[in-house]
């Protein structure tokens, strides 16, 4: 018996589960697979947690009424309404959270990271923070055999760096914390079902049933659960029956990972559900076994359709990128997959971030990058038409000879530049080409399980499920259909899993 059962284990689980355990309360985390920090892990640890000391320590113009009024111009939609007391509770509580994490020993410091939206209230090179890294030899040896390895080496096999930085740090400082304080961690735990007790009005959730090897069992709690357990974005049927485009083999979340049962758990006692944000999405380089990378920061080249035509800013914060590959969706064909046309003049290498990239040798015999001497025999062997991919590529190299995208504005946004260090993109004039196939790839689903400001999970008539809080993917994003800037998804998981545990305490 624990007081508090946390179900999953990425930034905002173990945020919650290091505060609960701090201030008192015996907490178990409950993770499905043998490591710690899910999709979290494999992040660049930014955190979009506004107005906090780490920010005022930096010098920057950040503020709680600038974040508020960035807020209220990016959450504008004419098909979602925001709940103004969540994102309140966001903007209030952030800088409290910070400070408390600060002073329990988990320092940050800003990140550099331009916003995602040219709005009111923006702050120049974005208010972004993440924690510092940390040695592995720092940490005990239980907490360093738990904590995921990043994507390209988990992907492969492989164990972790002696330097754990961006979402291995968060995941690593926190973890270390929770367990130094007497923290439990269960793992190859799969979550089934909530366990309640009394009936009627007074039911209220006593825990959560899982599967062990041996059979199932139940982990009791006297306070409440938590469920911070990632989305669905591993489940194909669930990512059908909801609308979310892309794949579950294109996903960026942990294989075998984020299915959903969390979630479903919640409804099945009765939880509202909200799937209007759908997910966190970007374009993915498509990989030799079928996977996609999450990729940002192009410096050059130009992403074509299957017509041979640009469609946007290849430019563009990769969620909104993405919204606009998945409209291929809702019927603009032949966005999924698109080929991202480059020359050789980084040595064959993406110009851009990939992770994990792969090796071109193996993109080039696996069919997914193509190569070849001029722009017209690429279009061929990509099966695009040939007369409308070279005047795509001549456009766009006479666009970056003037300095001004005339079709999609590339360069103009100050995130645009952030990643060619303020020049205008390269032109694609370098024999011998490449494509890259790309296809529509996600950071996790974002509809979940329906709370208010304090993180409990509510009834359709709006009352709360006693004993039951949500956090993370598990729940309905703050920020609905948009992603205001770089560690939005951390940011928000973290908050709401801090104010589900001071409900917890009151």
């Amino acid at each position: 018996m624990y007081d508090v059962v946390v179900v999953g284990s990425g930034g905002g689980a173990m945020t919650g589960a290091f505060l609960a355990q701090r201030a008192g309360l015996s907490t178990v985390v409950v993770e499905k697979t043998p490591l710690v920090g899910g999709t979290s892990a494999y992040s660049g640890g930014a955190c979009w947690l506004p107005g906090s000391q780490v920010q005022q320590r930096a010098g920057i113009s950040d503020s709680t009424d600038g974040a508020r009024a960035y807020l209220e111009a990016v959450l504008a939609d004419p098909d979602w309404t925001p709940d103004q007391e969540r994102v309140e509770a966001f903007l209030t509580h952030s800088p409290e959270l910070v400070a408390e994490l600060e002073e329990a020993g988990i320092p940050f410091e800003w990140l550099p990271f331009s916003e995602y939206y040219d709005a009111p209230g923006r702050v120049a090179m974005g208010r972004s923070i993440q924690p510092t890294s940390i040695k592995r030899g720092d940490l005990t040896p239980e907490v360093a055999a738990l904590v995921r390895p990043p994507v390209e080496r988990d992907r492969a096999g492989e164990g972790g760096r002696n330097t754990l930085s961006g979402g291995q740090a968060l995941i690593a400082r926190l973890l270390e914390g929770f367990v130094g304080a007497g923290g439990t961690v269960l793992t190859d735990l799969p979550m089934t079902g909530l366990v309640l007790d009394g009936d009627g009005t007074d039911t209220r959730v006593a825990g959560v049933a899982a599967m062990t090897p041996e059979g199932p069992v139940e982990i009791r709690a006297r306070r409440g659960v938590l469920i911070a357990a990632g989305g669905f974005e591993g489940n194909a049927e669930e990512r059908a029956s909801h609308g979310v485009p892309g794949d579950v083999s294109w996903t960026m979340a942990p294989r075998g990972t984020n299915t959903g049962e969390p979630i479903a758990a919640g409804v099945a006692i009765g939880a509202a559900a909200d799937y209007r944000g759908v997910g966190w999405f970007c374009p993915g380089l498509e990989q030799p076994d079928g996977g996609g990378s999450f990729t940002l920061g192009f410096r050059s080249g130009l992403m074509v359709d299957a017509t041979g035509n640009r469609y946007a800013n290849e430019a563009l914060p990769y969620d909104r990128f993405g919204r606009i590959m998945a409209e291929a969706a809702q019927g603009s064909a032949g966005r999924i997959p698109s080929w991202f046309v480059f020359d050789s003049r980084e040595g064959g290498r993406l110009p851009a971030i990939a992770m994990p990239e792969g090796d071109p040798a193996e993109h080039l015999a696996a069919g997914t990058w193509v190569q070849a001497d001029t722009i017209g025999e690429l279009a061929e062997r990509i099966g695009v038409p040939a007369d409308a991919l070279v005047a795509s590529v001549e456009r766009f190299n006479g666009f970056c000879a003037s300095g001004v995208d005339e079709d999609f504005g590339r360069g103009q946004d100050e995130y645009d530049s952030f990643f060619t260090g303020g020049a205008a993109p390269a032109p694609c004039d370098q024999a011998p080409f490449y494509a890259a196939r790309f296809v529509l790839s996600d950071l996790g689903t974002k509809g979940g399980l329906v709370t208010d400001s304090a993180g409990r999970v509510l009834r359709e008539d709006g009352s709360a499920i006693a004993g039951l809080y949500a956090s993370s993917n598990s729940a309905a994003s703050v920020f609905g259909p948009r992603y205001p800037g770089p560690g939005a998804p951390l940011g928000s998981a973290m908050v709401f899993a801090s104010l589900a545990v001071r409900d917890l305490l009151a």
